[in-house]
């Protein structure tokens, strides 16, 4: 019997590589990345994650509560906690957009313009745009698997930004 640490042995009987673990942000992205291939579902999501991501952040701002404000605040910190464990690299990128998030979320509501609305329709809006590019690529949205996804598709798209501007 093989302890349960040994590589994994092909049947030539040769030692395959081993994968990351799949906690690691890496092999999610990995994983992320089979489900969005279709170059329509790619804008569509490029487009609808990040809406999806101030949408509700816009919401939890709507949601007062004493000491920090707002519901956003604890939150976006958790949120930032789980980027810094699992993806410190690409935290950076997705805590200037959640503060720009944060931002919006404040303006609009300081300006009197209808937050929850504006929120509530975007949330709405960039769902339906989220299936119709699945229903494009033929393959069901990752988080059906693992809610972690969720959270897999911002840093997805943070890395194709960051690649973008490392290319330049």
């Amino acid at each position: 019997m093989k302890p349960m640490n040994a590589s994994p042995e092909s049947p030539s009987g040769s030692k395959t590589k081993t994968r990351l673990p799949s906690h690691s942000m890496e092999v999610l992205l990995e994983e992320y990345a089979e489900s969005h291939q279709h170059p329509v579902n790619k804008r569509i999501h490029y487009i609808c994650v990040p809406a999806i991501f101030w949408s509700i952040l816009a919401l939890l701002w709507a949601v007062k509560l004493p000491v920090v404000g707002t519901m956003a605040v604890p939150v976006s910190l958790l949120v930032l906690g789980y980027y810094l464990w699992k993806a410190p690299k690409l935290a950076f990128p997705l805590a200037g957009f959640m503060l720009f998030s944060l931002a919006l979320a404040w303006w609009l509501e300081n300006n009197a313009l209808p937050l929850k609305s504006i929120a509530l329709a975007v949330f709405v809006l960039a769902w339906i745009g989220q299936f119709i590019g699945h229903a494009i690529e033929g393959k069901k949205p990752s988080f059906f698997k693992d809610l972690q996804f969720l959270l897999v598709g911002p840093a997805w798209i943070a890395r194709r930004w960051l690649s973008e501007r490392s290319a330049r």
